[in-house]
């Protein structure tokens, strides 16, 4: 009955990742957490993020930009590989508190960059993705951090929502590989990662309507609101544990 809600949980966090980009990490690993404990929430949350982020690709597949995904994916997935590694041996509180700060700051950076009409390159998203694909390796979510940067380069609603899934795939799935090397990713845990996954899934199928219907502008005020919410979570989360 405790595993319903997980999944409850995921289909609402699927369907707020499908319009925003991200949050469905933010919303699902207290869940999981709370369900399974904190050593197992990483990997499963690892598994349950590459269905979603597959999930979105399906829905938006005719979107993709495939040149900012190879930039972003060339230096991220082996800096996720490492990032995953060292895992074990970084203090995550000093991480947390890094990128909530950094998101929140991100916010005004974002509206200054709009006024200036400033964008970001390939070779930006290249070294963005060396940065998100590290951290995205140590903590169990830095999806917030990669919307700036995709919205800095000049996409947005279904090409940012299928370039952006594109980009974290691959830096998940190397994660994942790496926990399984080091034994933290058992036959149990992936089938609930791919539970919790299926639960994503579903929700980013039924963001995808109401999507299509967003303004830009507000589409843009849905970013804004995410990046705080997900830096005040990840200051909470620094302050509590």
């Amino acid at each position: 009955m405790e595993f319903v809600f997980v999944l409850a949980v995921g289909l609402i966090a699927g369907a707020v990742s499908g319009i925003i980009g991200t949050g469905s990490s933010i919303m699902l690993v207290p869940v999981l957490v709370w369900q399974f404990g904190p050593k197992e929430a990483v990997p499963i949350m690892a598994v349950a993020a590459i269905i979603g982020n597959f999930s979105r690709i399906l829905a938006w597949w005719r979107e993709v930009d495939w040149r900012a995904c190879l930039a972003y994916s060339v230096t991220g997935i082996p800096a996720a590989a490492l990032g995953a590694r060292t895992l074990l041996a970084l203090p995550s509180r000093a991480v947390d508190i890094a990128i909530g700060l950094f998101l929140i700051a991100m916010v005004p950076v974002r509206h200054w960059l709009d006024r200036h009409q400033l964008r970001a390159k390939l070779w930006h998203l290249a070294v963005g993705g060396a940065v998100i694909g590290y951290l995205t390796g140590i903590v169990v979510s830095t999806g917030p951090l990669s919307v700036p940067l995709f919205l800095f380069y000049g996409l947005t609603k279904g090409a940012f929502l299928a370039t952006e899934a594109a980009s974290s795939l691959g830096l998940y799935l190397s994660k994942s590989v790496t926990f399984e090397r080091f034994g933290a990713l058992t036959t149990d845990v992936a089938l609930k990662g791919l539970a919790a996954g299926s639960s994503l899934m579903f929700g980013a199928f039924i963001a995808k309507r109401f999507v299509l219907h967003l303004k830009p502008e507000m589409f843009r005020l849905l970013m804004d609101g995410i990046m705080l919410a997900a830096g005040l979570s990840m200051l909470g989360n620094a302050m509590w544990n």
